[in-house]
């Protein structure tokens, strides 16, 4: 939980942005993530082999990527709200130390079960603006009633 307010369904339409969460990954953040997830391809932490393979450096995790969006959706719905799904694909290359800004915004909502049930586009985007990773989620808000 980060400590923010709860956000009530009744406070949200569409268009509505999501407080956006900035990340900036270091090499050794990288190396963590390589062996906690476990994914060790070599082009996410010795950039002599990711310069060799034809990369600009060091390249982010995509899996790392998604969670960050997963934190941007948690941070945001938390603590009484829930993420119902979500989703996102690799279309371009983050490297580390360039702030990632996760971001979001409402595309609309339905009510199912009795519960607010909103559909999402969230994504990052790098320092040039270019979104690298686009995703979809549907989440849950709690009513004030």
């Amino acid at each position: 939980m980060t400590g923010a307010q709860q956000v009530y369904a009744e406070d949200i339409a569409p268009g509505y942005e999501l407080p956006e969460l900035v990340k900036n990954c270091t090499p050794r953040q990288l190396v963590m993530w390589a062996g906690a997830a476990p994914d060790f391809y070599e082009i996410h932490y010795d950039a002599e082999y990711a310069r060799a393979a034809g990369l600009p450096g060091l390249v982010v995790h995509g899996a790392l990527k998604y969670a960050f969006l997963g934190q941007l959706l948690h941070d945001w719905v938390a603590p009484d709200g829930r993420v119902v799904s979500f989703r996102c694909s690799y279309r371009g290359l983050d490297v580390p130390g360039e702030d990632l800004r996760c971001r979001g915004v409402v595309r609309g909502s339905t009510v199912e079960a009795g519960e607010t049930r909103f559909e999402l586009q969230i994504w990052i985007e790098n320092p040039r603006g270019e979104i690298t990773t686009p995703g979809s989620a549907v989440v849950v808000l709690p009513s004030r009633s």
